[in-house]
C-alpha cells in the first residue's frame, strides 16, 4: 500500500513536469511558487477528470490541455458542471 502511494505521487510529479514543465520554472518568491504549485495541481485534477464531448476521441492529457487552450470558452461550462 505504501509503495502504491509512493508511485501515485511520482506519477503526479511526472505529469506536472511533462504537462506544465514544472522543473524548468524557477520562481524565486516562495509564496508565488507555492501558489503556482497549487494552481498546477488543480489544473491537473481538472484534466484527469474532464472528458470532452468532441467528434474526435481525446484521450491523452496533452490533447486535453491543447484542446482547452484553443477553445476554453467552448468547454468551460462542462468543466464548471463537473
Amino acid at each position: 500500500k505504501a509503495v502504491r502511494g509512493h508511485w501515485d505521487i511520482e506519477v503526479m510529479h511526472w505529469y506536472l513536469d511533462v504537462l506544465f514543465k514544472e522543473d524548468s520554472h524557477k520562481v524565486l518568491n516562495k509564496t508565488a511558487a507555492m501558489n503556482l504549485n497549487v494552481l498546477r495541481k488543480i489544473a491537473l485534477a481538472i484534466l484527469k477528470k474532464w472528458t470532452p464531448n468532441t467528434r474526435k476521441k481525446v484521450t491523452s492529457m496533452r490533447q486535453k490541455r491543447v484542446l482547452l487552450s484553443m477553445a476554453l470558452h467552448k468547454f468551460l461550462p462542462s468543466i464548471l458542471n463537473m
